[in-house]
């Protein structure tokens, strides 16, 4: 079945002129929404904590943050852009508290909503607006006149009235000029955690390395390996973007695509697909979110181990020397 889509004529910014907007959170999306619905002329508050780097940013972008809870009493829709581990305790402590009947919560990623992490207070409501790209985009393709894709899901108690809302909302950020896709809460949760997990940053970064450890296992240099291994995939990724899988092969050389279809399937196979089926049911029946909330619980002590491995191995160590060497990178050191 074919997705509904909805564009700039299937919403009315003008539902949001009597409207306080809250966004909680001045990071990555939050500030691209902020900025974005106060262009569209939308009446827009900030809750974020002082003393942090997005509180001095929301300033300078001529915000006067406030706190969480006086954020939330100005609010009539919600903005919840802070990240997943962090939401319910916050939610507990700080929003619930403060909301009235008529509140809208809107969330930006169904994780909390979906796996049942916060309670919707009754006579209040929960929908979401996901936007298909980073903040960063969506602030600049904004600001071009353009916009990013967006997913529109409701929630608890929402109806037709915060449906209106979420479209009115999605235009003042942009997202009605490249379109909305109607979803689920449940669908945009365990697909956007799936493509994470096996192929967006999980599938491919193992692929990364594990074929740049072959080849220095192997004898080759390491400069050689992240060359072919982790440089060059961004060349092949645009192709993607661009047109597909098929524009991609139409780009590389024959050998290339003959490789791609006789050599490709020998490494992610049926053996592959079974671990990414695993991998899909440990997000639908809500395993892998209890070890997520678990591992934040106990101060996160194998996720800080294995991103410290992973940060000082040979191969990030070789991209660092590498790419001082290519002056056309906006090199990013972490």
């Amino acid at each position: 079945m074919a997705a509904t889509i909805y564009y700039e004529k299937d919403a009315d910014l003008s539902l949001l002129k009597d409207k306080t907007i809250a966004i909680l959170g001045y990071g990555s999306q939050g500030h691209a929404h902020a900025q974005n619905l106060r262009d569209s002329g939308c009446k827009v508050v900030i809750g974020e904590l002082e003393g942090t780097d997005n509180y001095d940013l929301a300033v300078k972008a001529g915000f006067q943050p406030l706190t969480t809870e006086e954020a939330v009493k100005q609010g009539d829709i919600i903005v919840l852009t802070l990240p997943d581990e962090l939401q319910a305790g916050i939610f507990e402590k700080q929003i619930r508290p403060n909301l009235v009947p008529g509140n809208i919560l809107l969330a930006t990623h169904g994780f909390n909503v979906h796996y049942g992490q916060f309670d919707i207070p009754k006579g209040c409501s929960a929908i979401m607006i996901a936007p298909k790209g980073p903040g960063h985009l969506v602030r600049s393709e904004y600001e071009k006149g353009g916009g990013v894709p967006c997913l529109i899901a409701l929630g608890p108690g929402a109806g037709d009235r915060e449906k209106a809302l979420g479209l009115a909302y999605a235009k003042g950020i942009g997202g009605t000029r490249g379109g909305v896709i109607e979803t689920t809460f449940k669908e945009e949760t365990e697909t956007d955690l799936f493509g994470e997990q096996a192929v967006l940053c999980g599938g491919l970064s193992a692929l990364i390395s594990a074929g740049f450890e072959t080849l220095v296992e192997a004898g080759y240099q390491p400069e050689m390996a992240y060359f072919e291994c982790m440089h060059e995939v961004k060349l092949i990724v645009d192709l993607f973007y661009q047109g597909g899988l098929n524009y991609m092969r139409y780009s590389v050389s024959n050998t290339a695509e003959y490789g791609d279809y006789t050599r490709g399937p020998r490494v992610i196979n049926e053996e592959s697909k079974k671990e990414m089926r695993k991998i899909l049911e440990e997000i639908q029946d809500g395993r892998f979110a209890k070890e997520w909330l678990l591992e934040n619980q106990a101060k996160a002590p194998m996720f800080k181990r294995l991103r410290a491995m992973q940060h000082d191995s040979l191969l990030e160590e070789t991209g660092k020397k590498l790419r001082r060497m290519m002056s056309w990178i906006d090199e990013k050191e972490f």
